[in-house]
């Protein structure tokens, strides 16, 4: 009986450790759809690579409504996808509620930190990379005047605009910078047509470089850019193919490796916080053949040295997060 026990003992334990090695990751989307040439396509991509190079398949899913979030969560746990990955803040909530029910799982919520023993929670220094692109945007400015267009009026797109705005004033003191918000629900991720008007908008008051962080909203912004002549700046991915030569930079914030990461680690990954800043890669500029012409050498070298400097922490750039205020832009 001891022997049959042992025997089936082993046999079981075989059985979950099969179960754990086939364990598919999954990542479920924010809303704005996963091909939005922003957020949630870096965080496809990341995901994509990571199939690519291993030869391994993955889960997902793109939520229609707010109230899925922890329908889909609990489905992927149920059905013993491992790790689950989740695109965007908006999952805090829901995540507290289903983690504690599934130990075993492991989590990853990008954006946002939620304090439970299997879960990671990564964040980035948003306003270091903004802070980059601000400068380009100031160098790049024939007006003295440039825009900032942010999806949903949160703080942290509050901290994308700031950190921008501290990067403007740094190259020219004297320059203006306007800054609109799409919307205060979760519609304004997806809403090009109010990106158009609001581009429109900031091109009227003088604007000659505007900086979308909002998601798919921000294709409206790009495009009404490029339609009226003026350079934009990109966000999340890299998406100056999108518009090449009117599109100045896109300010990199590399979900993809996060989701990449987060899948090579698989099932029991290292949980906790996470922050990726321009120390660690997680933020930065972009720069191809489809922006070259527009990014001298002169504006180059100068925001590779401030990112040299805020990398070493020998500049600062002021996060609005800590502390609800900027000291470069008023809201």
């Amino acid at each position: 009986m001891t022997i049959m026990k042992k025997i089936m003992g082993a046999g079981a334990a075989l059985a979950l450790s099969a179960g754990a090695a086939l364990a598919e990751p999954a990542l479920i989307f924010d809303l704005g759809g996963k091909f939005d040439k922003s957020f949630n396509e870096a965080a496809f991509n990341g995901a994509q690579r990571w199939a690519d190079e291993t030869g391994n398949t993955f889960r997902e899913i793109e939520l229609q409504s707010e109230a899925q979030r922890e329908q889909a969560l609990r489905r992927f746990a149920e059905a013993g996808a491992n790790p689950i990955v989740m695109a965007g803040f908006a999952f805090a909530d829901a995540l507290g509620q289903v983690a504690g029910d599934y130990p075993d799982t492991s989590f990853v919520i990008i954006d946002m930190v939620v304090d439970a023993p299997n879960v990671r929670s990564v964040v980035f220094n948003e306003h270091e990379g903004s802070y980059l692109v601000g400068m380009m945007a100031a160098k790049a400015s024939q007006s003295d005047t440039v825009g900032f267009i942010g999806g949903m009026d949160i703080p942290l797109i509050r901290k994308f605009a700031c950190g921008y705005a501290q990067g403007v004033l740094a190259v020219n003191p004297d320059a203006t910078v306007i800054a609109n918000m799409t919307g205060t629900t979760p519609a304004a991720w997806n809403d090009p047509v109010k990106g158009s008007e609001l581009t429109k908008a900031q091109i009227s008051q003088g604007a000659d470089v505007v900086y979308a962080a909002a998601g798919g909203t921000g294709v409206g912004v790009l495009q009404t850019a490029a339609d009226e002549g003026i350079l934009s700046i990109g966000v999340d991915s890299n998406q100056n193919y999108l518009h090449p030569g009117k599109v100045l930079t896109s300010m990199m914030k590399r979900v993809d490796n996060a989701v990449y990461q987060a899948f090579a680690d698989g099932p029991g990954l290292e949980t906790g916080f996470n922050v990726m800043g321009l120390a660690n890669g997680g933020v930065g500029y972009a720069l191809d053949e489809h922006n070259a012409t527009l990014v001298s050498d002169e504006m180059q070298a100068a925001v590779d040295a401030a990112s040299t400097k805020i990398a070493n922490g020998e500049l600062s750039v002021h996060d609005y997060m800590s502390d609800d205020s900027c000291p470069a832009l008023s809201f």
